[in-house]
């Protein structure tokens, strides 16, 4: 990341939110781990930025729940998920996604769903040649061009405070093979046009990853 003044110059997004979602990033694709401690003074410094951007982010992400500010131990630590959490998660999770799926069966273009077929392409790509990243991350692109595709502006400012925690879920992934076959269910769903097949799949897809998490989970 890199930023100067107390604005980009192109999108005019305030240091806050930049160093906001460059922390969430972080958080989402395994650089900063449950309980790994954030120092302000060195992100502020290896951004090149003054402290108040930073510290104000970090306020954000304590009230979302993604950090805790720990007074006695003078730190802030990047914060896990209990089990209830991942429950409440996915519950969420489920109310929104199965609307989203049954939206974009409805509205998405021909070209839309094109580039989500691309998207579980290249999943099943990752997935054959080992590569847990790539394949997080195509899973994750995949979620997101799913709620894009409904067309649900509302819709998707709702889910994107979800974004990160989803992303770190998406890491935990040990059924690759069923995700990789839920997705392009899901798709071809989508790309006929059968909004109570794509909301079935996508339910049975989140109820699926809520079982493999919390299997996993040892808290």
């Amino acid at each position: 990341m890199s930023v100067t003044g107390e604005q980009t110059a192109d999108t005019r997004v305030p240091l806050r939110d930049q160093v906001r979602r460059e922390l969430q990033d972080r958080i989402a694709d395994g650089r900063l781990r449950p309980g790994d401690r954030i120092f302000e003074q060195e992100l502020a410094a290896e951004l090149g930025i003054s402290r108040v951007p930073v510290r104000e982010a970090i306020r954000m992400l304590q009230s979302e729940g993604f950090v805790d500010v720990l007074p006695r131990r003078r730190g802030v630590f990047v914060r896990g998920l209990d089990r209830q959490q991942v429950k409440e998660l996915f519950e969420v999770r489920e109310a929104l996604e199965v609307y989203a799926a049954r939206l974009a069966s409805e509205r998405a273009e021909t070209e839309e769903v094109a580039q989500l077929a691309d998207l579980a392409r290249k999943a099943r790509e990752a997935h054959e040649a080992g590569d847990v990243n790539a394949m997080s991350d195509a899973n994750a692109t995949f979620h997101d061009a799913l709620v894009g595709l409904a067309g649900n502006d509302l819709l998707a400012s709702m889910l994107e405070p979800l974004h990160s925690r989803l992303a770190w879920l998406f890491r935990m992934n040990l059924e690759p093979e069923r995700v990789c076959t839920e997705h392009e269910a899901l798709q071809a769903a989508i790309a006929a046009g059968d909004a109570d097949r794509a909301a079935e799949v996508a339910k049975q897809h989140v109820l699926s990853s809520r079982q493999m998490v919390l299997e996993r989970m040892l808290f």
